[in-house]
């Protein structure tokens, strides 16, 4: 570590600008460029804090889940996210729209004994001890108790060589990672009091307390191409839908097109969308193989499809109330519970995976995803806002593209306008 680097935190963000500026021999241009994007927030938040990274924020539409229409607030920088998510959303609309029961809602909190002698006798001890040790996790919270929440499960697994209690968590309408590890370490204290050895106590991201699903049926008629009849596209989708049960190799990609929808809508509402990524990862492979985490199939004449995900969400805590921006999404959205969030963000989830899989199944996807990239593209070379769609349509005449023929092409029609 150099001597510019030590003790970095201590100084405000302004002198944190200069010397990362002066240490790298970086031009006094990046310390105002720096400095235009910060905000007092951001030093609030994060350690070492420099500047505000901004992502586009944009809204899917016509989403509509238990007859309920929603604008849903996404931010994102990939192109083809939020125009798959309204192409599926309105395919869907169209059929009736996504249902979603009332999401079951706890965390999971963890214990972690080690060097534990006989496994099974110590399980059954720790068991007899359910009602001491819920008391003891909720008597270092009160407060969620008090609205209704609080530890309400316990239960004890062995896995491998230990022995982990695992608490049954009602965070109400939280995120409520913080609370839940004030709680499992307050049990962990007391089991280390006790003589227990105990690793760790932490809350686990595997929230499969905290399950979403998500079902619709959609009509051939929606699911139709010029060149391919709806049926034949409905069958397609199970096929590739199979594949994902099948394949880890297909699985990885079409849950990373179901989690491109889930994510954007939790950077937009605030929650941790790294928390939820991982565990939706660690559910899809519950049974030992990596799966897709949805499954269509063609029933009668519909395709109906189906999405299980954990989704432990809050509308509460965390960054939430901080962010104004994302106090504005909660507006824009309308949505009031962290159930209603579950069902809404699973829903954009299945949405933005069938989206994907029509165009498998059809054109294939990069013919729409290069669409969008040309915008991106036109951007990159200079194009100006006006100038982007001019850029754009000569693009999509050509059968390949790069950054050097849109430069061309931008020349090309400077030229003709002067």
């Amino acid at each position: 570590m150099t001597d510019w680097q030590h003790g970095f935190y201590k100084h405000d963000p302004q002198t944190r600008r200069r010397l990362i500026t002066s240490g790298l021999g970086l031009p006094t241009s990046v310390t105002t460029q720096l400095a235009a994007g910060s905000s007092s927030l951001g030093n609030e938040l994060i350690e070492n804090y420099l500047t505000d990274y901004r992502l586009p924020e944009g809204v899917a539409l016509g989403l509509v889940v238990n007859d309920h229409s929603y604008v849903v607030p996404m931010v994102v920088e990939e192109p083809s996210v939020i125009a798959a998510a309204c192409n599926g959303a309105q395919r869907v609309a169209r059929s009736g729209g996504f249902h979603a029961p009332k999401q079951h809602r706890e965390l999971v909190g963890q214990v972690v004994l080690t060097d534990v002698v006989a496994p099974e006798k110590v399980k059954k001890q720790l068991l007899a001890q359910r009602t001491h040790l819920l008391a003891v996790a909720n008597a270092a919270h009160p407060s969620m108790q008090r609205r209704g929440g609080g530890a309400k499960h316990l239960t004890v697994r062995i896995p491998g060589n230990f022995v982990s209690l695992d608490l049954g968590i009602d965070v109400c309408q939280a995120m409520g990672a913080n609370s839940v590890n004030t709680m499992v370490e307050a049990v962990a204290r007391e089991l280390t009091a006790q003589g227990y050895h105990v690793l760790t106590a932490i809350l686990s991201n595997f929230a499969t307390q905290s399950l979403q699903a998500v079902t619709c049926d959609v009509e051939f008629a929606s699911l139709a191409t010029q060149q391919m009849p709806g049926q034949a596209v409905a069958h397609r989708i199970a096929q590739l839908s199979a594949l994902a049960q099948a394949d880890p190799y297909r699985a990885a990609t079409h849950n990373k097109g179901i989690m491109n929808g889930i994510d954007a809508v939790m950077v937009a509402s605030g929650n941790d969308w790294r928390a939820i990524e991982s565990g939706a990862h660690a559910y899809a492979a519950r049974d030992g193989q990596y799966r897709g985490l949805s499954t269509w199939h063609v029933i009668g004449q519909h395709l109906h499809g189906e999405l299980t995900v954990p989704l432990p969400v809050g509308v509460v805590g965390g960054s939430i109330g901080l962010n104004p921006l994302t106090k504005l999404n909660y507006q824009i959205s309308r949505i009031k519970t962290a159930e209603e969030l579950a069902a809404v963000t699973a829903s954009i989830g299945l949405a933005q995976n069938l989206a994907a899989l029509r165009a498998l199944a059809t054109t294939g996807i990069q013919a729409g995803h290069m669409k969008l990239q040309y915008r991106s593209l036109a951007v990159s070379v200079g194009a100006t806002p006006a100038e982007v769609p001019l850029v754009v349509a000569q693009l999509a005449k050509k059968p390949h593209v790069d950054q050097e023929q849109a430069r061309q092409v931008l020349k090309a029609i400077r030229k003709e306008q002067q």
